[in-house]
């Protein structure tokens, strides 16, 4: 059995953040195949592109983490209708310097969590938008506009309800087959 290397980056720098509670829950409901490894994006300047020729440290460890990842999942608030800052700002420094996007061919997916009713909608709706330019083959289906209740997410990562746990689970077991597909079909991109 082939086991795929999975980023995740958690779109709030919050500590207590429920999208890092949710990031728990889906590691611990994935398939066994799938090892994860949190994208720090908390550290990186704000992008400019007068740093291309000379990416600072912090640049080049996002780069390399999303080069040893098989595939990318975005677990995001929604910040004012839209991408949190920090998200996009990561996002602008991994598809830079120009010709060097590193979300090419890289398969994602992505969820997010909210106490609103509609959940992250229309935040991940921009975060598709960004994405299908950055080239990374996206899960379209199923859409995951999680509403959370602290009653139903525990801290560390367990579910109290039954119908939430079950429909996490079948997410992370499409997300997996979607990296499979992905990966069988486009060529490794040269680095």
């Amino acid at each position: 059995m082939t086991n795929y290397k999975v980023g995740y980056m958690v779109g709030s720098l919050a500590t207590q953040s429920i999208n890092r509670t949710l990031s728990k829950a889906l590691i611990r409901l994935a398939p066994s195949d799938l090892e994860f490894d949190e994208i720090s994006i908390r550290e990186l300047p704000l992008y400019s592109y007068d740093y291309d020729s000379n990416f600072p440290a912090e640049g080049r460890k996002l780069k390399s983490s999303i080069a040893s990842s098989d595939a990318i999942l975005f677990v995001t608030p929604e910040y004012n209708r839209s991408i949190p800052g920090a998200l996009k700002n990561a996002i602008d420094w991994a598809s830079r310097p120009w010709g060097d996007n590193s979300f090419t061919h890289k398969p994602s997916a992505v969820i997010g969590a909210s106490p609103g009713a509609i959940g992250t909608a229309i935040a991940q709706q921009s975060l598709r938008s960004v994405l299908s330019y950055c080239n990374s083959p996206q899960m379209n289906a199923p859409e995951a506009y999680i509403r959370f209740d602290p009653k139903v997410f525990t801290e560390d990562g367990q579910i109290t309800n039954d119908d939430t746990e079950g429909f996490l689970r079948h997410f992370m077991e499409e997300f997996r087959d979607h990296i499979v597909r992905v990966l069988s079909a486009l060529p490794a991109r040269k680095t």
